[in-house]
């Protein structure tokens, strides 16, 4: 309260020139994300961008939006927050990348109780290295300080992800039939999902963080961002037919794959083909998690699975190979018949 008594804003918890101050910080890492189509610069009431229209037909806009689930409780209480932007990114750009879309401009809402200039500084590069690493321009945002509604410390993120794809290249699965064969793209880790069970396998069992998993620490190997898969993608449907890309998000490869099948097609998964990362078994053995509920909550090591004419299996997996993808083949498609959407061998 000031000397005369009269109320202002910062009294009620929300502190103008901290906002102001963060803007003039990550100034400089929004530019970086500056690519072709970039208007003028944050700031504004609204984002600019000029369409690339030259380079399409008959465009259509494609958008996405997501957070970062309860992986940001994690992050915030241990402090890890560098990389929560990246995982922002990643959930929004990857989901509209398997339309086949190019990632063109991205905004972010960060909302927390006490802006602590630092933290946020922390968050909003991280979102620009994913931008950069998706290949989209960060274009705008909102930081609001909302005191009553989070704790001192806390923070929740939301992110806004725009792109552009021909009309005739979608990628919407129509063109997948049986003997497709199913390539199958690593993950990075756990990426966004599932980390409700994650923190609650951590309480059950007692387990130290700073513990080893795998010649890391479990922080590490738990808050390791999500992989951005958009260039790679771009690049290998430029060159070859996909006929279908599902994005392995909440709900694993029990409930993401039969998303982009037609109907009566099912898909058949080796479980045999790759061996999950050390994380994956620590969870299910930590918390006693039975092999289907991994399956229809983890990613288990598989971040996309892409469906392929059976005859491209070979020039497709040295091409994503060679873009430094770490691909095999998962499986396949088959007729459904009465059988599940996804059959694991």
């Amino acid at each position: 309260m000031n000397p005369q008594g009269s109320l202002n804003y910062l009294d009620a918890g929300v502190d103008i020139d901290a906002g102001n101050e963060l803007v003039e910080r990550i100034k400089p890492a929004i530019k970086s994300t500056r690519r072709e189509g970039s208007v003028g610069s944050i700031g504004g009431f609204g984002g600019l961008f000029e369409l690339p229209l030259q380079r399409y037909r008959s465009p259509l806009m494609v958008s996405g939006t997501d957070g970062v689930g309860t992986k940001l409780r994690l992050a915030i209480d241990h402090d890890l927050v560098d990389g929560i932007g990246i995982d922002l990114v990643a959930m929004c750009a990857n989901d509209i990348a398997v339309l086949g879309a190019e990632a063109l401009f991205f905004l972010d809402y960060y909302a927390t109780g006490k802006l602590e200039l630092s933290q946020a500084e922390r968050v909003i590069k991280g979102i620009a290295n994913g931008c950069q690493q998706a290949g989209c321009a960060l274009i705008g945002g909102e930081t609001a300080e909302m005191p009553g509604i989070y704790q001192r410390g806390d923070f929740d993120l939301a992110g806004f992800c725009v792109g552009i794809v021909e009309k005739d290249r979608v990628i919407d699965g129509s063109r997948v039939s049986a003997g497709n064969k199913l390539i199958a793209l690593a993950s990075s880790g756990v990426h966004s999902n599932g980390f409700s069970l994650v923190r609650k396998i951590i309480e059950v069992s007692g387990t130290r963080l700073s513990q080893d998993c795998g010649g890391e620490s479990l922080a590490e190997a738990l808050i390791r961002p999500t992989r951005i898969y958009v260039k790679n993608l771009l690049d290998l449907s430029g060159e070859y037919q996909v006929n279908a890309i599902a994005h392995i998000t909440g709900g694993g490869l029990v409930e993401n794959v039969p998303r982009v099948l037609p109907a009566r097609l099912s898909a058949r998964i080796d479980l045999g083909s790759w061996q999950q990362a050390p994380v994956f078994d620590w969870l299910q053995q930590s918390g006693k998690v039975e092999q289907h509920e991994m399956l229809r909550t983890f990613n288990c090591g598989v971040g996309m699975i892409l469906a392929i004419d059976a005859e491209l299996e070979q020039p497709v997996l040295q091409k994503l190979r060679a873009l430094g993808e770490d691909a095999w083949v998962i499986g396949d498609v088959i007729e459904a018949s009465d059988q599940a959407a996804v059959i694991f061998e």
